[in-house]
């Protein structure tokens, strides 16, 4: 992917994710998601997380959870996500969308990576987390061509029908005609059909 696709693409999933976030009503923090055992509010607290996570590993900071991630739970949600996360996620594509930030290693949550890995799983985490939250809440999901592609490269040689551990469930194949985003999802140990 070339810096200005990895710009867009960032950019992208992020925008598709804040569209997310709007419609989120609190009446529905306690809706499965298609993230097994989780429900809508863990997701948001994880996305809470990550996206600080992932803006200091782009700004080669500490490791801000060096034992891992703790478990996502409505109950550690912060009451101000609605106005934080916004801004932590044009943070997060600001940290991004600087050239160093892809160069060397970065660690986040006890895992170290080439920085150019580190980038697409920061990437991976908003293009599938923003779909999970879509389909959790009912709300339509549209991302760029651009992340969905960066995303299937990372997701095609990191999952498997055994699943990876802390990354993916054991994936589901679809047929090379389905759609990238259902192949993506597929991949990540999801059902593209998940419903409510």
């Amino acid at each position: 992917m070339t810096d200005e696709q990895t710009e867009v693409g960032f950019v992208s999933a992020s925008d598709a994710l804040k569209a997310v976030l709007a419609g989120v009503r609190d009446d529905q923090f306690d809706a499965l998601t298609p993230c097994k055992g989780w429900r809508v509010g863990d997701l948001l607290d994880h996305l809470m997380g990550l996206t600080v996570a992932f803006r200091v590993a782009a700004e080669k900071g500490p490791d801000p959870a060096p034992g891992g991630p703790g478990d996502p739970s409505v109950a550690n949600l912060d009451p101000r996500w609605r106005d934080q996360l916004p801004g932590q996620l044009d943070d997060l594509v600001a940290a991004w969308s600087a050239p160093d930030a892809w160069r060397g290693e970065v660690t986040v949550a006890g895992a170290t990576l080439p920085a150019e890995v580190m980038g697409l799983v920061a990437l991976d985490e908003l293009v599938v987390h923003g779909w999970d939250l879509a389909r959790a809440t009912g709300q339509p999901y549209e991302v760029s061509p651009q992340a969905v592609e960066a995303v299937h490269g990372l997701v095609s040689q990191q999952a498997s029908s055994e699943g990876t551990p802390g990354l993916f469930g054991p994936s589901m194949e679809l047929p090379p005609d389905a759609p990238l985003l259902d192949r993506v999802i597929g991949l990540t140990g999801r059902d593209p059909g998940w419903k409510p």
